[in-house]
């Protein structure tokens, strides 16, 4: 069963990491705890993946209050669990808790240029593109 659990001091040194081709795509696990650190402010949430009792990634979401949406800000799946629906189970996991709560009608990512693993997975959930900047490509969702 998949789930998210809040990075909490029992697991936030696990050892997750992307493969070497996607390092330029996606934040390591230290990116994402500095991140999550930096906009503590902004109800960010930062989350380990599980299935069932073995972690398989990492993510993070805060609130964009001046956008007035959620920014989804961070997913990785660890290179050793790619391509087994871990990275898509876990999308639908966040934007229901950001449904949940209710707090912005919307939420906003981006991706790298290039990552069209990334680009599929969200156009999946019906995350559309609004903009460009340089290879940064900004996609939006109404929830």
């Amino acid at each position: 069963m998949i789930r998210l659990a809040d990075i909490d001091p029992d697991n936030w040194r696990l050892g997750l990491k992307v493969g070497e081709a996607q390092k330029t795509y996606v934040a390591d696990s230290a990116g994402i705890l500095a991140r999550a650190y930096a906009y503590r402010n902004y109800r960010s949430r930062a989350f380990v993946i599980y299935n069932d009792e073995l972690p398989v990634g990492m993510g993070l979401y805060y609130d964009l209050p001046e956008l007035e949406c959620y920014d989804f800000s961070q997913l990785f799946i660890d290179e050793r669990y790619q391509g087994q629906g871990y990275g898509r189970a876990a999308v639908g996991m966040v934007l229901e808790a950001m449904k949940q709560d209710g707090k912005y009608g919307k939420a906003v990512l981006c991706y790298i240029e290039g990552n069209d693993a990334a680009r599929k997975l969200y156009e999946q959930f019906g995350f559309t593109e609004t903009e460009r900047d340089e290879d940064e490509i900004v996609m939006e969702l109404v929830l």
